[in-house]
């Protein structure tokens, strides 16, 4: 029965990754054409495109600058330092920085349904949940539009944030 057991909560386990991997494929086949779009004309030019911070792709100097500039009325170091990241990558197109930012999202939509199923051990309630979170119409602006990074990015330090408030409410040490 103990052995039983242990194959029974192992392969629960597995199964919560592969919802999770399944959750987080999903949305990125659901926004994967957002990698195809250009910049915006409305903050993307100032933020990415032309932003001279950025455009020199990942560099001390630049990450120096991230942290004691105020850029387009912002201070927003780790912005900055994700669009540096992007170039470094993908170069100065907007497809690398579309891309990230589906990346990010799909990021986010699993570690919601980790962090809920934890807080609630309700498994089809926590996927449903991050489901309409990630797939929901008001979320792909933040998808979409390059400097809605700031969403994606904080949204991805809140979900960790609650992944810890989650292991500290069942272990408080």
């Amino acid at each position: 029965l103990r052995l039983w057991l242990g194959y029974a909560y192992a392969f629960y386990g597995v199964a919560l990754v592969l919802e999770s991997l399944l959750l987080f494929a999903a949305t990125l086949a659901l926004l994967w054409p957002a990698c195809g779009f250009d910049f915006m004309g409305l903050d993307d030019v100032e933020y990415a495109a032309q932003n001279p911070m950025v455009i020199d792709g990942l560099r001390w100097e630049g990450v120096r600058q991230a942290f004691t500039t105020v850029r387009e009325q912002w201070w927003l170091p780790l912005l900055w330092i994700s669009y540096m990241a992007d170039v470094s990558m993908f170069g100065p197109g907007p497809h690398g920085h579309h891309f990230a930012n589906v990346l990010l999202h799909a990021a986010n939509a699993a570690l919601l349904f980790w962090v809920l199923f934890r807080l609630t051990g309700s498994r089809w309630r926590s996927a449903f949940a991050a489901a309409l979170f990630a797939w929901h119409p008001t979320r792909v602006e933040a998808v979409a539009w390059i400097a809605a990074r700031k969403d994606v990015l904080s949204g991805f330090f809140f979900m960790l944030g609650l992944w810890a408030y989650a292991r500290h409410a069942e272990k408080p040490s």
